[in-house]
């Protein structure tokens, strides 16, 4: 199986996504829960309709994709949240991310989105570009202001 074959996870798949998702924060020293912890969370949420998950590269993946749906009061579908995208960094620049993303987008407008939007960090250039690159224009509201994101956690 080639490393651009792209397949919807299951439940069955959660602790392999669980075990990238820990890689993916791990390499960007980003605190996070264990792997076998989001594999448990990933296994109720794969089972979710608003939940999608895509894999590259077969029995051990080579990334994913991991999505959100959401009601949206601004189109007759949901808004489609890229949550994350990883490519295990030896096998980056190779089109895999470009193959997920893609697919990603085929699928989301299968289920009806109305747009998809990415959080990137305004420093991590390279992930701007690869974004721009396919399509997705940044929109800050104006020159002397950006939307920021307030987070509380509960």
């Amino acid at each position: 199986m080639s490393d651009r074959t792209i397949r919807t996870a299951t439940p069955t798949d959660a602790d392999l996504v669980g075990q990238l998702l820990f890689d993916f924060n791990h390499e960007f020293e980003t605190p996070s829960p264990s792997a076998a912890e989001f594999g448990r969370r990933f296994a109720v949420l794969l089972e979710r309709d608003n939940v999608l998950v895509l894999l590259s590269g077969g029995a051990e993946p080579t990334g994913f994709a991991y999505l959100t749906l959401r009601p949206t009061p601004y189109g007759d579908g949901p808004l489609a949240q890229l949550e994350e995208l990883y490519v295990r960094p030896p096998l980056r620049d190779q089109g895999i991310g470009t193959v997920l993303l893609q697919a990603a987008l085929t699928e989301v407008r299968a289920r009806g989105a109305v747009e998809m939007h990415i959080n990137v960090d305004e420093i991590d250039t390279d992930t701007r570009r690869f974004y721009e690159r396919h399509g997705f224009v940044n929109v800050e509201p104006g020159k002397d202001y950006r939307m920021l994101c307030y987070i509380q956690e509960l």
